[in-house]
């Protein structure tokens, strides 16, 4: 009797492990679910600019910078990221020269974890706007850039940030898609 038992548990365990379809579960992501493009203006008391901004974001002042009245951040909840907009009055104290220079320095600061940075220039002549904007491809903690000047008095500079450990496979498609509002914010800059 205890051969039996012996033999029928080892006809068990030799037919158990013996199916091979097993194939681990594939490493998912979130499902998002992004909202419908609508826009509204931002008329930000006391800056010299405006600018249409997506309805499901929101401009909340920037508190690393209490003195700078006109740095703005502008958040998206959902997508967990901000938009950080810097504000500066060209003068003598900051040239224009020095304000570029500032901008491309903070691009490439991101060139060690930077798989490419390519640059476009923005020109919308119509609304007096010129600058310069950066993608920077890779897991950066920053993968997309901008500044717009009217070239004598304003200077408006954009860098967008998720708060996320930098992994671009994952953010890609919110990256995307908020590029595409970013666009629409330049593309919308009033000088006042």
């Amino acid at each position: 009797m205890q051969k039996l038992f012996i033999i029928a548990i080892a006809a068990f365990l030799i037919t158990a492990c013996g199916n091979n379809d097993y194939s681990p579960k594939p490493r998912g992501y979130h499902r998002i679910v992004f909202p419908e493009k609508e826009y509204e203006l931002a008329d930000i008391a006391g800056c010299p600019f405006s600018f249409e901004k997506p309805i499901y974001s929101v401009i909340k002042e920037d508190d690393k910078a209490p003195d700078q009245p006109c740095w703005k951040n502008l958040e998206f909840p959902q997508f967990n990221s901000k938009l950080h907009l810097s504000y500066y009055k060209i003068s003598p104290k900051a040239t224009l020269d020095e304000l570029r220079e500032d901008a491309r320095t903070f691009v490439f600061k991101h060139t060690s974890k930077a798989s490419a940075i390519d640059q476009a220039s923005i020109f919308i002549p119509e609304h007096n706007i010129q600058g310069l904007e950066y993608i920077i491809q890779g897991n950066t903690a920053s993968n997309y850039q901008f500044y717009l000047t009217d070239g004598k008095k304003n200077y408006l500079r954009g860098a967008l940030y998720f708060n996320e450990k930098p992994n671009l496979d994952s953010i890609q498609p919110v990256l995307d898609f908020l590029k595409k509002d970013i666009k629409h914010l330049i593309h919308t800059v009033r000088w006042k």
